[in-house]
């Protein structure tokens, strides 16, 4: 984000489902500016998918048509499952964190919205290119990779071991995050080289 721009997260909680309410209220607000919601594909289907019904009532009624829902879908409660391998070593719970697939961008263009699905990061910009200049609100869904260890720059001693353990406990998702954590160790150790 630029300075001056304005953005909403859903607080200390972190609580699911507010992204795509808090941009209707963004564009209610603000209608003559673009808005983005960025959301995971949980969160969306918690209650996302049903307030695009809203955005299809109200739309056509904006200055301004801009109005892209990003869902990162990765078909799973990605934020609770790594929480729980950092702070618990607990394995994924697969019963309870995975998420069904599901059409997001044709549930957009269902709507009359475009819909854009990304699955090469090479095709990325172009696809932000489409729905930044969209005529109509967008729908688009990147699909990434669950896999891929979110670790922040302050994890502690602690925490890189309970999630380290977790691969010892039968974690459904362990040779996955064995090669996405290989895969970023080597990037790291790469761009340190050429510093």
């Amino acid at each position: 984000m630029r300075p001056g721009m304005m953005g909403s997260v859903s607080g200390k909680l972190a609580s699911m489902g507010s992204g795509v309410p808090y941009a209707i209220a963004a564009k209610m607000a603000y209608p003559d500016r673009p808005v983005i919601a960025m959301v995971g594909d949980g969160a969306m289907q918690m209650n996302g998918s049903a307030e695009l019904v809203t955005v299809k009532q109200y739309w056509q009624r904006w200055s301004n048509p801009c109005f892209v829902v990003l869902v990162i879908v990765n078909h799973d409660l990605n934020q609770v499952t790594w929480e729980q391998r950092v702070l618990s070593g607990d394995p994924k719970y697969s019963i309870a964190q995975d998420v069904v697939d599901f059409p997001y961008a044709q549930y957009g263009e269902l709507l009359g919205f475009k819909g854009i699905k990304v699955e090469r990061p090479e095709d990325i910009r172009e696809a932000w290119q489409q729905a930044l200049s969209a005529d109509r609100p967008v729908v688009i869904e990147f699909i990434t990779d669950p896999d891929v260890p979110p670790l922040p720059p302050h994890i502690t001693k602690e925490q890189m071991l309970a999630m380290l353990s977790t691969l010892g406990k039968g974690d459904p998702d362990q040779w996955g995050i064995i090669k996405q954590s290989a895969k970023q160790l080597f990037a790291s150790l790469h761009i340190g080289a050429d510093k």
